[in-house]
């Protein structure tokens, strides 16, 4: 079944419904949205995808998320991407968006933020593994493990967005 997403210009701004696969093969702008988790204590959550996908097998992740579907807000897909993948609910927060090159293709990034305050329950086709990090254990993980070149890129853009003490929720 495909999965439609909104075709987007260089600006953000609707041109159409294409499919996913195909926004990818020709290198269409799309949007995506994700999130970075937090613990009341400000750990960052990182996760390692399954070894089994098409994408960045066994790559490590810091951002949870997925495309936006069509008509979807950057925030509704942020929040409904931590249900499917973390089985979780929580208030997200819009924290920037841009153009991002993307290692496949192009497309414009939402990154927002959540606290996280449920226990997770990780949907295994999506993570196969997952830890939460402070500062010090997220920068010798970020130097040491393979991640998904589009999350290292977020990091680059804001690295204000890594690992906090004493976040609330």
């Amino acid at each position: 079944m495909a999965e439609l997403v909104e075709r987007v210009d260089e600006r953000d701004r609707v041109i159409g419904a294409v499919d996913r696969d195909e926004a990818i093969r020709e290198g269409w702008a799309h949007r995506v949205a994700t999130t970075v988790c937090r613990d009341p204590r400000g750990r960052v959550l990182v996760c390692r995808r399954p070894d089994h996908v098409s994408r960045f097998p066994a790559h490590h992740d810091w951002l949870i998320g997925g495309a936006v579907d069509v008509g979807e807000s950057y925030e509704q897909a942020a929040a409904r991407e931590l249900a499917e993948e973390l089985g979780v609910r929580a208030r997200v927060r819009f924290v920037c968006k841009f153009l991002c090159p993307g290692a496949i293709s192009p497309y414009w990034l939402g990154v927002h933020e959540a606290v996280v305050t449920q226990p997770l329950a990780p949907d295994p086709s999506e993570i196969a593994w997952h830890g939460w990090f402070g500062e010090t254990e997220f920068q010798k993980v970020i130097r040491e493990r393979l991640f998904v070149p589009d999350g290292l890129e977020v990091l680059r853009r804001r690295p204000g967005l890594g690992p906090r003490s004493g976040v609330t929720p």
